[in-house]
């Protein structure tokens, strides 16, 4: 460690002890976007810079269950460490835990120093790096919508939405929220500095959206990763559980991820912007819009990443089943927003919130990037309402069906990575043999007294 480093770490250490903060959680996202995290005193803050904290690289491949897949790299190998060291520019001290403050970890292999091949945060680190090898930097907003859910004792699964109100899309206040969950979650997001801009009560009883800014595609996939750790935290706290799974309740719509992306150019000019273009598009949008809809079976395995994705998925449920895109239509898979200039940008509405935002923000880009380098234009938009068959191919509708075209796409898949392919088809299709083999109630009801 230089004098240069040590003299930084100090002047954060003043900083946060100043605002009587004695611990730092280092935080770092999973395979599957989940926070992985190690509380440090201050004190020793600066040997966790130096040395790093030793994490079992098999927490890669830790199931929500608790089990280890068999991946490799894992139990093959005999369960080796990955090195997690503070990124002390990430800091921030959490509103909700006094004492705290939170920063991201950048994890690496410690027999190499390279980033661990399973890092979500270093994936998309690659993707950008040959998007500015064509001078193209990413401009991501993202929009994410979850569940918040309270105790309900004797319900099958414990929790019951919070509240049940139903038909209250775009409301805010008392009516959909009585107990202002969403004003006190706002506050809360925006004192830790996440960039949220808007809030809203969505379709369902208990559905939430909050929108936030847009920026540099890292910042963004940062800013998402906290906000969706911070949410669950936030809704623990007071004893409710808020879930960004896609579909929870089968009498209910499914929560979304949309993308908003753009490009900014070697001078930050928007680079998808073309008065002349056709609709107002430039050509690098075009072309980054059709390596989108290329690209988008192989997109669906990490952008809808469950067996429980893709029962979102279906007609009238505005989540897009179809490959299509349109001019201000959310029917379709990409929704070009009607604004132009500085904030033309595509909407990819794939993505549902399980997705961790890494790789679905790396996967989007490196899908456009392809369309980019192919040079091919999109065909015609979707004119009026989608969700039809005879005009758009259809995206994956299973998860397994989804990972066979993620496989099957060499050309995203080298962009990816082999390693992090191989990682994460193995982790994924473990989940798909584990549910195989696990007995649902919709069997026992549909089977146990007539057969």
């Amino acid at each position: 460690m230089s004098a240069s480093d040590t003299s930084d770490i100090g002047r954060h250490m003043e900083r946060l002890a100043a605002e009587g903060v004695d611990v730092v959680r280092v935080v770092y996202p999973d395979l599957i976007g989940t926070d992985r995290a190690r509380e440090v005193l201050l004190d020793h803050l600066p040997s966790a810079c130096e040395h790093g904290l030793a994490f079992c690289r098999a927490v890669y491949h830790t199931t929500p269950q608790g089990d280890v897949a068999a991946v490799t790299g894992g139990l093959d190998a005999g369960l080796p460490d990955v090195t997690v060291r503070p990124d002390l520019s990430t800091l921030a001290v959490l509103p909700w835990e006094p004492g705290v403050a939170a920063c991201l970890g950048e994890v690496t292999d410690p027999a190499t120093g390279a980033p661990a091949p399973e890092s979500p945060r270093d994936l998309l680190r690659t993707v950008l790096a040959r998007c500015a090898e064509q001078g193209l930097r990413p401009v991501v907003g993202p929009e994410l919508e979850y569940f918040l859910l309270e105790p309900a004792p004797g319900s099958p699964t414990g929790w019951r939405r919070s509240p049940e109100t139903t038909g209250a899309v775009y409301t805010a206040g008392l009516r959909a929220d009585p107990d202002n969950h969403l004003l006190r979650t706002l506050r809360s997001l925006r004192d830790l500095g996440l960039g949220v801009v808007t809030g809203n009560h969505e379709f369902d009883g208990g559905q939430y959206e909050i929108n936030l800014t847009h920026s540099a595609a890292l910042d963004a996939a940062d800013r998402a990763f906290r906000f969706k750790a911070a949410v669950k935290e936030l809704a623990r706290k007071e004893g409710n559980l808020a879930t960004f799974m896609a579909k929870p309740f089968g009498d209910a719509g499914g929560s979304g991820f949309h993308l908003h992306l753009s490009c900014n150019d070697i001078e930050g000019r928007n680079a998808f912007d073309d008065p002349a273009g056709a609709y107002g598009l430039s050509a690098t949008a075009r072309h980054a819009l059709a390596g989108i809809l290329a690209h988008a079976p192989a997109l669906a395995a990490l952008a809808n990443p469950t067996v429980n994705s893709y029962k979102r998925f279906g007609p009238d449920t505005l989540a897009p089943w179809l490959i299509d895109w349109g001019l201000d239509n959310r029917s379709a898979m990409v929704r070009i927003p009607p604004e132009r200039g500085s904030g033309a940008r595509l909407e990819l509405r794939l993505g549902d919130a399980s997705a961790n935002p890494y790789l679905l923000i790396a996967g989007a880009i490196a899908a456009a990037l392809l369309g980019v380098q192919a040079g091919e234009e999109p065909p015609a938009p979707l004119e009026g309402y989608g969700y039809d068959t005879s005009r758009a191919a259809l995206l994956p509708q299973t998860l397994p069906a989804a990972l066979d075209a993620l496989e099957a796409d060499t050309a995203l898949t080298d962009l990816l990575g082999k390693d992090f392919t191989t990682s994460f088809l193995a982790y994924k299709r473990d989940e798909l043999e584990r549910f195989g083999r696990h007995v649902t109630d919709w069997e026992f009801t549909e089977y146990a007294y007539h057969l």
